[in-house]
């Protein structure tokens, strides 16, 4: 797959979280790969760094926010550059539409439930007892999420080499997670930590809304670590012509066509936007080009249709 995402209101081709997990991933990479003369307490940092910082068994070197930190981990450069090269091009376009705390809490739980996964089932199908490190299982919710949401999307990247639907390749990936990790759980690969990502990531694009609604509003009026929410809300903008309560219901200019037109009538107009009638159908079909192909396809007017209509929501 590669990206053509094009600039626009609100879209970043690095957005705050990504560039942090980028930055964050090759610079340890880089103190536990190259920078072997250092030591910490007399030992080499890169060991000190995988006793407390990896993944360990239960009963082998365990520490709670190894749940965390082996995510920042990795083992080769082949390993880390397809990690992050993943994550990228997935990730980007989900957290551009989310904003960064979302796509933050998404992807460090996704990496949690992975780690819980892994910890839990691998030893049962004999799998080794050593350290596990690396992204893996929290860049698989990140492309599950990117599989539910946009399913049609084509989607090319190793090791198949030709473009085929995203929902497509997310079950080829995870069918062979599964069938890899109960036939051969000692080949070094940890294949439930990613099953165990995308399980995760599952459950929090279906139950998890309270506990991101919950998050936002304990954080607002914080300082933002990661800049400023989403310009484009994560909302279905289908249930928008719902009656609210009187006292809740926002200062919203509201216009009804002329009901000569049947198709309009039956799709009031519920916003105006630069002194034009937006219609409820306009949105719907905006959200579905989005499905289709993706929030870079759509022109400057419709991304500022959006962008008014979450502000005014």
């Amino acid at each position: 797959m590669s990206p053509s995402l094009q600039s626009g209101r609100g879209l970043s081709f690095f957005p705050p979280f990504i560039k942090f997990l980028l930055f964050a991933n090759l610079g340890v990479f880089f103190l536990t790969s190259f920078a072997g003369g250092l030591t910490l307490g007399g030992e080499p940092l890169k060991y000190v760094m995988m006793e407390w910082l990896a993944l360990w068994p239960f009963d082998g070197g365990f520490w709670p926010w190894q749940i965390i930190s082996y995510q920042y981990l990795h083992g080769g450069v082949g390993h880390i550059f397809f990690n992050m090269l993943a994550l990228w091009m997935f990730g980007m376009e989900l957290e551009n539409m989310w904003g960064s705390k979302r796509f933050a809490l998404y992807y460090s739980l996704s990496g949690i439930a992975a780690a819980l996964v892994h910890m839990v089932i691998t030893p049962l199908l004999g799998g080794a007892g050593g350290p596990t490190i690396g992204a893996s299982g929290s860049v698989m919710g990140v492309l599950l999420a990117f599989g539910l949401l946009f399913p049609n999307r084509p989607v090319m990247m190793f090791p198949i080499f030709f473009p085929i639907p995203a929902r497509i390749f997310v079950l080829l990936y995870a069918g062979l997670d599964l069938v890899l990790g109960v036939s051969n759980p000692g080949d070094g690969v940890a294949h439930f930590a990613h099953l165990g990502g995308a399980l995760g990531g599952f459950l929090l694009l279906k139950f998890g809304e309270p506990l991101f609604i919950w998050i936002e509003n304990s954080t607002k009026g914080s300082a933002r670590g990661f800049g400023p929410g989403p310009q484009i809300v994560d909302a279905e903008y289908r249930d928008v012509a719902k009656k609210e309560p009187a006292a809740s219901r926002p200062a919203v200019q509201y216009e009804y066509r002329d009901s000569s037109s049947s198709a309009e009538s039956e799709s009031p107009t519920r916003f105006v936007i630069d002194g034009e009638n937006v219609s409820q159908a306009t949105i719907d079909e905006i959200l579905d080009k989005i499905s289709q192909a993706g929030y870079h396809s759509l022109s400057e007017r419709e991304k500022n249709i959006l962008y008014q209509v979450s502000k005014q929501l």
